[in-house]
């Protein structure tokens, strides 16, 4: 049955096949390029993404219109992601992106527009069952994007498509080679749009004023010197200038606590040191998809980062709002600010901010 269909295009080559596919179904597709962000430098190049999505439209006969959410992202992501680095954690604004403005403010401009669904080139699946819509995992695991949606509601991914979910990388390459694409070559993004390939301390310097800091082992040896605990996060290994301080058996150094009352970062050597290990975790703002939580009598997996193999675990309901997880072996550098999103088998059941 054609439908109208909305589909949020980048400019890259994702979004941009996930909007010929529709088009070859017989939809009645209206491409819309985002903007999120005004500043148009060589390193968040807007201008040249919208050409690549008007080129892209010309081959495959696409009607195509742009929206400005610069004021929506900079409320919404932009001020919650400066807040959090503030308080020592570490955000993810690629998760809140897609919950407030890709699935929110895009999906009310979608449904003004007359459209029926709205579209992305995200790697994740959907599956009706029992009157609710669940999000699966992508086919090619190596691109699931699940990870990044867990905090959609029912209300949300009920208008949602994902055209790429069943199909791997490879093969959406091979689609716009084949129909020649002006992008079919072109790179991935990495990273976050407000920041683009420059260096991240480099930009967050901008809005976050260094603050320095002792660095210290955890029996409080002076090691070095930190610019800022905001510019740091658990786990970290580059960047941290103290890497000809050898002590025990020379292992590299690594971020393993931020004590924010007394401006001190504590770095550990060796991968494996305990304080970079859990095995339990507490989250808050959760979000579960179906709107339902899970059944605590069973046993999930977790992932903690979004490139982490999933970890099974076993889930404790505090409030409607907090739950622990108890994991089956020790997790490496669970971070506060970043995401918990659990799963049941390919089902995304959603998750929350880890604190």
């Amino acid at each position: 049955m054609t439908s109208r269909i909305v589909v949020g295009m980048s400019g890259g080559v994702d979004s941009s096949v996930a909007a010929y596919l529709l088009k070859q179904r017989g939809h009645d597709v209206l491409g819309v390029f985002m903007r999120n962000w005004e500043d148009d430098s060589e390193d968040c190049p807007a201008r040249q993404d919208f050409l690549d999505v008007l080129a892209v439209a010309d081959v495959i006969g696409l009607e195509v219109d742009a929206v400005n959410f610069s004021a929506e992202y900079k409320d919404r992501v932009f001020a919650y992601f400066l807040a959090e680095l503030r308080a020592g954690r570490t955000p993810n604004p690629d998760v809140l992106c897609n919950a407030e403005i890709k699935f929110k403010a895009f999906l009310d401009f979608a449904i003004a527009a007359g459209a029926e669904k709205m579209a992305t080139g995200h790697y994740a699946r959907l599956e009706e069952r029992d009157g609710l819509t669940r999000m699966l995992k992508a086919c090619d695991q190596t691109k699931d994007q699940s990870y990044f949606l867990y905090r959609l509601a029912q209300q949300q991914i009920c208008r949602a498509l994902f055209p790429l979910g069943e199909m791997p990388k490879t093969e959406v390459r091979k689609i716009a080679h084949e129909i020649h694409l002006p992008n079919a070559a072109k790179k991935d993004s990495t990273g976050i749009c407000f920041i683009g390939e420059r260096p991240f301390r480099a930009f967050l310097e901008q809005h976050l004023p260094k603050e320095p800091g002792s660095m210290q082992t955890p029996d409080g040896k002076t090691v070095g010197e930190h610019q800022g605990l905001m510019y740091y996060t658990l786990g970290q290994r580059q960047g941290l200038g103290i890497g000809g301080q050898k002590d025990g058996d020379g292992e590299p150094w690594f971020v393993a606590a931020k004590e924010m009352a007394t401006n001190t970062l504590i770095v550990v050597q060796g991968h494996a040191h305990p304080l970079l290990l859990s095995t339990t975790l507490a989250a808050s703002q959760i979000n579960w998809i179906s709107g339902s939580p899970p059944d605590p009598d069973k046993r999930y997996a977790a992932k903690t980062r979004y490139r982490q193999s999933d970890a099974p675990c076993r889930v404790t309901l505090l409030t409607d709002d907090t739950l622990e997880l108890q994991f089956d072996t020790p997790q490496w550098a669970v971070t506060p600010g970043q995401s918990v999103v659990l799963y049941d088998g390919e089902v995304c059941l959603g998750g929350g901010i880890i604190h």
